[in-house]
């Protein structure tokens, strides 16, 4: 059983930057892992993904300002966000699955889901 534990967020003027963690324990190989964010009243957007060898997919909006990575060997995967604007204020997910085609953005290919962790710019 797959488990995610974010870490990361909190409140930031724009213009500057933070950075989210997630770290998957109950399972070995690379797992496809993704960070997806939900402004209220709205459903989840997939913001950034990342596969086990290390392929990326962002959303055409943070492409440029947020940087995606894999600690090497682990399902340890972090989210640089720079250039933060008061848009990308929401609350951002972990997310991860054993399998999916490409690094994906779409809400359905991921099965494990982390709690979220806010993001605040001001």
């Amino acid at each position: 059983h797959v488990q995610l534990v974010e870490s990361g967020g909190g409140s930031v003027q724009a213009g500057g930057s933070l950075r989210l963690s997630c770290t998957a324990s109950g399972y070995t190989l690379p797992l496809y892992m993704a960070w997806f964010r939900r402004i209220p009243g709205q459903g989840r957007e997939g913001v950034a993904a990342i596969g086990g060898d290390g392929s990326t997919n962002y959303l055409e909006d943070v492409q440029g300002r947020f940087i995606i990575s894999r600690e090497n060997g682990k399902n340890i995967v972090t989210l640089e966000m720079n250039a933060l604007k008061p848009e990308d204020t929401a609350t951002y997910y972990c997310a991860a699955d054993l399998v999916t085609d490409v690094p994906s953005l779409v809400e359905t290919q991921y099965y494990y889901w982390g709690q979220g962790t806010q993001v605040t710019v001001s």
